[in-house]
């Protein structure tokens, strides 16, 4: 079954526009991963300090996959403490 995951994640005040822009590489490099469907990222327009990730894979071995590879996490030094994960099973309902 397939997987959606959304992820939030703070910035350190005043540095969500520094994270925002390292973003559009990191999931190019991601949407290149067998079973990524989408990986995309996303700056608040109400609270910029905060940016989403959504996630799309195929399924649980996938991401199981995506999640071994243990990638440095991007600008460490721009975040404002721990995110959040959401996942959910995706059922397409339209």
């Amino acid at each position: 079954m397939a997987i959606r995951l959304i992820v939030t994640i703070n910035a350190k005040p005043g540095k969500g526009s520094d994270l925002a822009k390292a973003y559009p590489a990191r999931c190019a490099q991601i949407m290149k991963e067998p079973g990524c469907v989408h990986f995309e990222a996303f700056q608040s327009v109400v609270n910029p300090d905060k940016i989403v990730l959504l996630e799309h894979w195929s399924d649980q071995a996938a991401l199981e996959v995506h999640a071994k590879l243990q990638r440095p996490q991007l600008l460490p030094e721009l975040r404002g403490g721990p995110g959040e994960v959401e996942r959910y099973e995706y059922n397409r309902t339209r």
